[in-house]
């Protein structure tokens, strides 16, 4: 059964959230510290005094709520989703997913140039936002892609394309490697490709250095990653008490993987961070990094990639070639990790382009 949602955050949850923030106790930093021990205290405790005194979360909601809602039960999760249908009839439905720590709310400024040409389908993917915390071992992009597969069944969409970035994009892909006679093509923002000595490929200079950012990545594990992927519980706690450890964990990955021309405001930024705050789903969310194992299913559908100059890696086109069938490839010189949002002109032109240029109608 598929029933409307409606956003409605009782008032205590924000009372909560503003004495917490009032009351939070402050570690100190040594001198001149920057970057180097992490998030800088001078500009997180900026970012907390407006989410406490000018952030308004009611007026976000309400922006929030002209957009359709629906939440429905799949494989015993409760999935939220928003389901915008195109003025046309007979357009192509796509379903859009978001990653860590991004939400639904990373495809806002896109919706209303896609939803032109396209039915839009963007759920919250399980442990994330709306569709609340799992409570089951299991939740991995391929049962999430299952359970994606299910909804668009459901919500009577046949065939139709998948788009995403981040986990959105192992996500989709595995949608198509699910669902290929339903799935039309995949196109992603986010495609790591690790360097394969066995590949037998010769490598133009930049492909190589590309392969150099990805060693370095690799040789240096993130933190956050490493937490996330280990224990995600023991950080939960922290995350899910703390409204600035919160704060902090999700600002650094705005801050550190994004263009730094980016155009994200606080504002949105802090959208999305009282949406993991308000959710509690800070520990869930980060059991999407245990639970996925590194593996490629065969995807045998068309796949479209968009690069952006500015992302924590770039693809390698020869190296991505060896596993999807690529037939478009696009590199833009702006835009980061949270494409969506940075730049939401060239994200949109990517997918249309890709998907009415006959993929979509195959």
């Amino acid at each position: 059964m598929i029933e409307p949602f409606r956003i409605d955050i009782p008032q205590a949850d924000l009372d909560d959230l503003t004495d917490r923030l009032a009351r939070t106790r402050w570690p100190n930093e040594v001198a001149d510290a920057g970057w180097d021990y992490g998030f800088p205290l001078a500009r997180l405790k900026e970012l907390a005094e407006h989410w406490r005194t000018r952030y308004d979360w009611r007026a976000h909601e309400a922006e929030l709520n002209e957009l359709p809602h629906f939440t429905t039960e799949i494989d015993g999760q409760n999935i939220h989703f928003v389901h915008v249908r195109s003025p046309k009839p007979d357009a192509l439905a796509l379903i859009l997913t978001h990653g860590w720590p991004g939400s639904f709310l990373e495809f806002l400024d896109v919706i209303e140039p896609l939803s032109r040409d396209f039915h839009l389908v963007i759920p919250s993917i399980p442990g994330y936002g709306f569709s609340g915390p799992t409570h089951e071992r299991g939740w991995d992009v391929v049962r999430t892609a299952r359970a994606w597969a299910e909804l668009m069944r459901r919500l009577g969409h046949e065939r139709y394309g998948a788009q995403g970035g981040d986990f959105g994009a192992g996500i989709s892909l595995a949608l198509g490697a699910l669902a290929p006679e339903q799935v039309v093509g995949v196109h992603v923002n986010y495609l790591p490709t690790r360097p394969d000595p066995d590949a037998g490929l010769t490598l133009s200079e930049s492909d190589e250095a590309r392969l150099d950012e990805v060693r370095r990545l690799m040789a240096q594990r993130p933190p956050y990653q490493a937490l996330q992927a280990s224990t995600p519980q023991t950080i939960g706690y922290a995350l899910t008490d703390s409204p600035v450890g919160q704060l902090a964990w999700i600002a650094e990955r705005f801050a550190q993987w994004t263009d730094p021309d980016s155009t994200i405001g606080d504002e949105r930024m802090l959208t999305d961070i009282s949406l993991y705050w308000l959710t509690a789903t800070a520990a869930s969310s980060a059991r999407l990094h245990r639970e996925t194992a590194r593996q490629v299913l065969p995807c045998p559908v068309p796949v479209g990639v968009a690069v952006f100059a500015h992302d924590i890696t770039r693809s390698v086109r020869p190296l991505a070639e060896r596993l999807y069938d690529i037939r478009h490839w696009s590199e833009f010189e702006r835009g980061g990790h949270f494409a969506a949002m940075e730049v939401p002109d060239l994200l949109a032109g990517d997918v249309r382009d890709f998907f009415l240029t006959g993929v979509g109608k195959a």
